[in-house]
């Protein structure tokens, strides 16, 4: 009776009785809870920095808006305005912008994937550019000889004094003369000259029959159309959130992103025969100042193609900079974000020749690019190749033979290593 009573007790108690696990719960419900809280806090404020962004850099609307009204008012034309204006025929698609002073867009047009860009340096809604003197020149009575006299003396300015820039000043006439007419009226020179103060738009008529660079396909004023941003290239790879990336997030992005390594080896080959063509080219020599992976676009079927020339400089533009000015340290001396030339510590003045020619400063690029996931059997000689050429000066007396040997045996090596195979 007594061992019953015992039982019984035991029974009645046991439902009340806290164990170990049960005492837990409520602490967990507090971890589960403020995690979540944390997750709701820190996406909240990613979707509001990225707003934030993007209200910031994508301004393709106000760009379109401002080009629209210039042409309606007859100051600007071109081989875009009807379609971009009056028929609605381009397509604006994703924002690439990285920064508000330069609008890129994907979009469509005439059934072709392009890359639509446009300045916005000072455009706002509340002050559209109708205020600004993009395109006050030439102004109006300008002949056709001075406009051609005009343009010679800009692009000497800013190319050099070259024999070959009177066939560039034609080319200049003939995208200005987009209708065919065998004339050039006023809003037509206003967008060609409004578009050679880009430089962009000057490098891509410049380079336009590179086999590396993207085709102008048109413009209105001085918004312009290029071939399709490259496809799998990191500049259309979710534009907004590289400036939240360290450098070394980016770094592995882009690796893991790309592709396998004999496409690599493909796009490389084709990112050192843009170095020779920025070479003593028909109309000068050209500078690498921003030598990133953002640059680096492919086609799809991994053809190199320069995915943004903005900073690629003419040498003369870079030796304007450079004559003359005070420096203390090589810091001083630093044309765009990596053209950099030596300080002359007695006369505290820049030197002219740069520290880092295009050829070092693209191999220490590749080194990152190609050497993980190498075969085997190639990694060590590449290495070895690589480590060589970074170690390139921009000295004139180097510049020619040297750089050029250098070159070749490396795109010797990656050619021998994908020959013979689909990738080549």
């Amino acid at each position: 009776m007594r061992r019953l009573r015992r039982l019984a007790h035991l029974v009645l108690l046991r439902p009340f009785a806290r164990g170990p696990q049960q005492g837990r719960l409520p602490g967990l419900r507090v971890k589960y809870v403020f995690l979540v809280w944390l997750g709701v806090f820190a996406g909240s404020w990613l979707a509001y920095v990225n707003y934030s962004s993007y209200t910031e850099l994508c301004r393709g609307h106000v760009c379109q808006a401002v080009i629209c009204d210039q042409y309606h008012k007859g100051i600007i034309s071109g081989s875009l305005c009807q379609d971009l204006c009056q028929l609605h025929k381009v397509e604006w698609r994703t924002c690439l912008s990285s920064v508000p002073s330069q609008q890129v867009y994907s979009g469509l047009w005439q059934g072709k994937e392009v890359t639509i860009k446009c300045g916005a340096e000072e455009a706002s809604e509340a002050a559209p550019r109708r205020e600004l003197v993009l395109f006050d020149k030439p102004a109006r009575g300008t002949s056709i000889q001075e406009f051609r006299e005009m343009t010679l003396s800009f692009l000497k300015a800013n190319l050099g004094d070259l024999p070959s820039l009177p066939a560039l000043v034609g080319k200049v006439l003939l995208l200005a003369d987009f209708n065919q007419d065998s004339r050039v009226s006023l809003a037509e020179a206003k967008s060609v000259w409004a578009l050679l103060q880009r430089n962009e738009f000057l490098l891509l008529l410049s380079l336009q029959d590179k086999e590396h660079t993207a085709r102008l396909l048109g413009f209105c004023g001085d918004l312009y159309v290029t071939e399709g941003v490259p496809p799998g290239s990191w500049h259309g790879a979710a534009p907004l959130l590289r400036p939240l990336l360290p450098p070394a997030l980016h770094q592995a992005l882009q690796q893991w992103l790309g592709p396998p390594w004999p496409w690599r080896a493909k796009v490389a080959i084709g990112l050192l025969e843009f170095v020779e063509e920025l070479f003593h080219g028909a109309y000068g020599t050209f500078y690498m100042c921003e030598t990133t992976l953002a640059n680096v676009g492919y086609t799809a079927t991994y053809d190199f193609r320069m995915a943004d020339l903005q900073q690629v400089a003419p040498e003369a533009a870079v030796r304007r900079f450079l004559r003359g000015r005070r420096c203390e340290h090589s810091t001083d001396c630093t044309y765009g974000r990596d053209c950099r030339a030596p300080c002359d510590q007695l006369l505290r003045q820049c030197k002219g020749d740069l520290l880092q020619p295009n050829l070092a400063k693209v191999c220490e690029l590749l080194r990152d690019y190609l050497l993980p996931g190498a075969p085997r059997e190639l990694r060590a000689e590449l290495g070895r190749q690589l480590r060589t050429c970074t170690t390139l000066s921009g000295l004139a007396s180097q510049v020619e033979a040297h750089h050029s040997l250098v070159l070749s045996h490396l795109k010797t090596l990656l050619w021998k290593t994908i020959s013979n195979t689909k990738y080549s």
